[in-house]
C-alpha cells in the first residue's frame, strides 16, 4: 500500500488542481490522500455520543456507527451529530463481531477503532495516521507508552493486563506495553492477513497477536484513555480476562501447528522422489 505524505498548504493560490481535490490537511504540516474510515461499536451509548462525535476530526473520509440493537436513541443521536454516518446493524453479538460488521462496511483505505463510551480522543486520530502514512502497517494504542495514560482502569485490570502481555511477548516475539486496549488503526490491506474470527473483547488481543503472526510493521502510540462517561462498561475483569488467555493460548497452539507443516510437507516429498 503507497502513501504520500506532503505539506498542508495554507496558500491556495498556490495549490494546483490536483492537489485541491486529492490531499486533506489534516494538521498544519501534514497532508494526506488515503481516505480515512472510522469505526464505532455501539450499544445504548446515545448519552456518550456528544463526547465522541465533538472529538472527531472533520477531514475524515467516514464514520462507520454498528448498532448493537440499541434501546435508546443511539442512531437517532449518530445521525444528528453526525449527518453523514453510516448506520450499520449488527447482526450478531459482541464487540468482535461489532467491529468486523464495521470493517466491512468501511470504504476509506485506513480503518480507525474507536470506542463509543467517550474514554477515546478523536484528536489523537491525526497520531495514528501519521503512523502509518510514514511507513506502519498497524498503529495500535498504548495507555503505557510514554505520554499515555489511564483513568479507568482498575489495579486488578492493570495487573491482568501486564501479565497477559508480557506473555504474548514471550510467545510471540512482540514488544507491545500495552495489550487489551481498543483505540487502533490499520490500512485496510492488513484484513486479509489477520482474518479475524471472534466476537467478544479479546478482538483486540486477537488483532495484536496476528499482526505480529503475519509480520506486519506496529507502531504504538501513546493514548490516553478516560473515565466513561455514561453508563456501565460490559466488560468483565476475570471472565474477560480468561477468554484473552484462551485466544493467547490457542494463537500458540496454532503457530506451532504451523512450525511443523512444513517440515511434514519436505519429508513426505523425499519420500515420494525415493520411491
Amino acid at each position: 500500500m503507497s502513501s504520500v505524505v506532503r505539506p498542508a498548504v495554507s496558500d491556495q493560490g498556490n495549490q494546483g488542481p490536483l492537489t485541491q481535490g486529492k490531499y486533506r490537511p489534516i494538521s498544519s504540516h501534514l497532508a494526506i490522500a488515503p481516505p480515512v474510515s472510522v469505526v464505532i461499536p455501539a450499544m445504548n451509548e446515545a448519552e456518550n455520543l456528544p463526547y465522541v462525535f465533538k472529538t472527531l476530526p472533520d477531514w475524515i473520509h467516514e464514520v462507520v456507527l454498528v448498532d448493537g440493537n440499541s434501546t435508546d436513541d443511539t442512531v437517532q443521536v449518530a445521525r444528528d451529530l453526525w449527518p453523514e454516518v453510516r448506520v450499520v446493524e449488527q447482526q450478531g453479538k459482541g464487540k468482535g463481531d461489532a467491529l468486523i460488521t464495521g470493517f466491512e462496511a468501511c470504504t476509506g483505505d485506513i480503518i480507525v477503532m474507536v470506542d463509543a463510551d467517550g474514554s477515546a480522543d478523536g484528536q489523537e486520530i491525526v497520531s495514528y495516521v501519521s503512523a502509518l502514512v510514514s511507513g506502519a502497517d498497524f498503529a495500535k494504542g498504548s495507555r503505557f507508552a510514554n505520554g499515555g495514560g489511564t483513568s479507568d482502569m482498575t489495579p486488578i485490570r492493570k495487573l491482568g493486563n501486564r501479565v497477559l502481555c508480557a506473555i504474548v511477548n514471550a510467545k510471540f516475539g512482540a514488544r507491545y506495553t500495552d495489550l487489551c486496549y481498543g483505540y487502533n488503526a490499520f490500512w485496510r490491506h492488513c484484513l486479509d492477513k489477520i482474518d479475524l474470527d471472534c466476537t467478544g473483547f479479546e478482538v483486540e488481543t486477537l488483532m495484536n497477536i496476528r499482526v505480529v503472526k503475519a509480520g506486519l510493521k506496529v507502531q504504538e502510540i501513546p493514548s490516553h484513555e478516560y473515565l466513561r462517561i455514561h453508563g456501565a462498561s460490559n466488560l468483565r475483569a476475570v471472565r474477560d480476562g480468561f477468554r484473552v488467555l484462551k485466544v493467547i493460548l490457542k494463537e500458540r497452539s496454532n503457530r506451532r501447528a504451523l512450525r511443523r507443516r512444513p517440515h511434514a510437507v519436505a519429508l513426505n516429498s523425499t519420500q515420494g522422489e525415493v520411491t
